[in-house]
């Protein structure tokens, strides 16, 4: 039996020569990894990459794998050592039927890898370094994209955990091809030089956005945007501070129309935390179109949701369309300061425009929007409204501004010289593209003295190609002027449904600029049923069929107007001399019947206790001219009068109104007749007895009583009875 200190001895010396081996083993592998060529090892590397991502994989320069001592750990931890790997001259390859054969390049990609987490199986990077990372992105109309790795499935879960802390890069560059949304862009990213807080970053571009308003809308404007802009700065920040760490530039095209901008990101990495808000910021102009926005994207990976406060500039509301698909009417240039909030889930994403300032043309707006995605197609709702309405602004959205302001917007149609109603077409292909809901209310309109015009509400509503105006509401002159209207955009050419009602519209209001007038006390009330069909203003008053009526009751009226009127030459200058006073309006009646764009005069009588004004004629809003007569007939005596008809011809754009010179021949002729027998006998012809009866206006209110008619658009009425 071996005695216990030789056993001790021999037990000594294995252990010895196990640990000179060990140490003889470290040695070996540590002069192994440092003299080890990595470049032999590209091939395997290469392979096994390309099999684990189903993409050619290539590191065309040097592997190459270092050792340092990581200057983040502290005691005996900082002398275990990291591994660094280096690889130059990276390439991913494209699918085969991508127009690059690259997807990404990489001058240089590096990491360090701890290792003492490898014991756990836990792959710890703490951070890895991109020099000049590039990425072709491209995806076709039938839907294949290239930024989708056909990775394999493992059968169990896999034992080891990968943890990667930071992601640093210098000028990366991003190209993008979309098919399907019609998006090429090159975009340049980079780190700033510092991290900004996105309170810094709001107050930049809040500064940005208000400078880029006076250019669009003024500097006068631009500081009454300002001024109705009442939010906190910083009401889009979250409880916890959000840094920017990149800075982006992109330049390109959108749906054909160059698109340029820059903005800020946080750190990608963070994208990877549902929980916390990623930072956004950009501001982008899409043709004559800007955007900008500051703030907020939660769980960037799923796109859950937005919270941005959103400034938007351009020529017209209508450019829009091309940029989000939401259907808005021409407007002068705009822009606007509001918060969005989005809501992002498959085929059912909500945003809200809230609580929006804004400027158009020279009116102020404010108010709120929801877009919502559904099938089959988008919804807009909200409300509107304007504190102060310039009713120059309106103009625009019929197509009834200047020319110069048409070019501007970017609308090729031109008004020609000698029409006055809008030729402008509808785009009536952009009324199915979305339904809306919008209430409008306009609070106070400016305007010129001469147009009594003082409110205006709107509910707007478009479904299915058809917009309806239930109601849209003037107020006029002291009363209202209501209307419903249907223009149905879903047929060819645009049919249209008109129903008009006027209510106590007072006459002193209405002629505001007739002095003569500011002692009138009667009030105007009318109804109107028409409908036509085409796809411009001129199109469908060129197509108008329907009834018009409309009826002065009792009142007052200057009887300067009134002599005037009747050319009782006398009068006139005694009451321009010494002042006027008021006559009694009995009744006025006018009602017009409207055939294929034709206004034909069945009924006009205006009676009053001094004259009765009658009307004969047609109005054919087609080619915009007009063959009008009216018949003054003075009551009571009269001395120095010239009862001759007035005749009204011409175009709208240039009318001639004069008195009809046979009538004052025959008048002429017969005074200087009876002037050679008698001088006294000239008076005769010039003498007006009173030979008018008052006009019926019992029968004239019954008759106006009758609700006026109109047929379905596009169908022609049929005879008078």
């Amino acid at each position: 039996m071996a005695h216990p200190s030789t056993v001790a001895r021999t037990t000594g010396k294995i252990l010895a020569w196990i640990v000179v081996a060990v140490l003889v083993l470290c040695a070996a592998i540590a002069v192994f990894v440092v003299t080890f060529d990595w470049n032999r090892a590209r091939p395997w590397v290469d392979d096994k990459v390309s099999q684990a991502i189903g993409r050619p994989f290539a590191i065309n320069g040097d592997l190459r794998l270092n050792w340092q001592r990581p200057v983040s750990e502290y005691g005996w931890r900082a002398w275990v050592p990291w591994p660094r790997f280096s690889a130059y001259g990276v390439t991913v390859g494209n699918p085969s039927w991508a127009a690059s054969p690259t997807f990404a390049k990489l001058e240089k990609i590096s990491f360090d890898v701890e290792v003492l987490p490898l014991l756990g199986h836990v792959i710890s990077v703490p951070s890895i370094d991109l020099v000049n990372p590039s990425l072709d992105l491209e995806r076709l109309k039938d839907g294949r994209e290239n930024w989708s790795f056909d990775l394999p499935k493992s059968k169990a879960p896999s034992r080891w955990t990968l943890q990667l802390a930071d992601l640093g890069f210098a000028q990366a560059h991003i190209a993008l091809s979309d098919q399907i949304k019609q998006v090429n862009l090159h975009v340049d990213v980079d780190m700033l030089g510092k991290p900004l807080p996105i309170g810094d970053v709001l107050k930049q571009q809040e500064s940005a956005s208000q400078g880029a308003a006076g250019a669009v809308i003024g500097q006068s404007g631009a500081r009454r945007l300002a001024a109705q802009t009442q939010r906190a700065a910083a009401a889009q920040q979250a409880s916890a501070p959000l840094i920017y760490t990149l800075a982006w530039q992109a330049k390109g095209s959108y749906r054909k129309t160059d698109i340029s901008g820059s903005g800020k990101l946080g750190n990608v990495l963070a994208l990877r935390d549902a929980q916390r808000p990623f930072p956004l910021q950009a501001d982008v102009k899409i043709g004559d179109t800007r955007l900008a926005l500051v703030g907020t994207l939660t769980d960037p990976v799923h796109l859950s949701a937005l919270d941005l406060r959103l400034w938007l500039q351009g020529q017209s509301l209508s450019r829009l369309y091309s940029i989000s698909g939401v259907t808005l009417p021409q407007t002068p240039p705009y822009a606007t300061d509001g918060h969005l909030v989005g809501r992002l889930q498959t085929g059912a994403n909500v945003f809200t425009y809230s609580g929006f300032t804004g400027r158009v043309g020279g009116s102020d707006i404010e108010g709120t929007l929801t877009y919502q995605s559904r099938a089959p197609r988008p919804s807009l709702t909200g409300h509107v409204s304007s504190k102060l309405l310039q009713f120059a602004d309106l103009g625009p959205i019929i197509g009834a501004d200047s020319n110069a302001n048409k070019a501007r917007r970017g609308e090729a149609v031109k008004q020609p010289p000698d029409r006055v109603i809008p030729v402008e077409p509808f785009h009536t292909d952009r009324w199915k593209a979305i339904d809306a809901d919008v209430v409008f209310k306009g609070q106070r309109i400016v305007k010129g003295p001469s147009l009594p015009i003082t409110d205006v509400d709107a509910h707007v509503v478009m479904k299915d190609g058809v917009l309806s105006f239930h109601p849209l509401r003037f107020g006029v002159a002291g009363g209202t002027l209501a209307s419903d209207f249907d223009l149905d955009g879903a047929k060819e050419p645009l049919r249209a449904r008109m129903q008009l009602s006027a209510r106590h519209l007072k006459l002193k209001q209405l002629f505001a600029t007739q002095k003569p007038m500011q002692s009138a006390l009667g009030e105007v009330n009318g109804d109107a049923q028409l409908s036509a069909t085409g796809n411009s203003p001129a199109a469908l008053a060129g197509t108008l069929d329907g009834e018009a009526k409309a009826l002065i009751t009792q009142g007052k009226v200057s009887l300067l107007i009134m002599e005037a009127a009747g050319l009782n030459v006398a009068n006139v200058v005694y009451e321009k001399l010494f002042g006027t006073r008021d006559i009694d309006i009995n009744c006025m009646a006018a009602d017009f019947a409207a055939t294929d764009g034709v206004l034909d005069t069945r009924t006009f009588a205006l009676d009053t206790t001094d004259a009765v004004i009658g009307m004969s004629g047609k109005i054919n809003l087609r080619d915009e001219s007009m063959d009008l007569t009216i018949h003054p007939h003075t009551k009571g005596f009269r001395v120095f009068t010239l009862r001759s008809p007035l005749y009204v011809k011409g175009t709208f754009e240039h009318p001639d109104v004069g008195v009809s010179k046979t009538a004052i021949a025959l008048r002429a002729g017969a005074a200087v007749g009876l002037g050679l027998l008698n001088p006294f006998a000239a008076l005769i012809p010039l003498i007006a007895p009173s030979r008018s009866q008052p006009t019926p206006c019992a029968a004239l209110l019954a008759q106006m009583r009758q609700p006026p008619h109109a047929p379905p658009p596009g169908v022609r009425p049929g005879p008078a009875h």
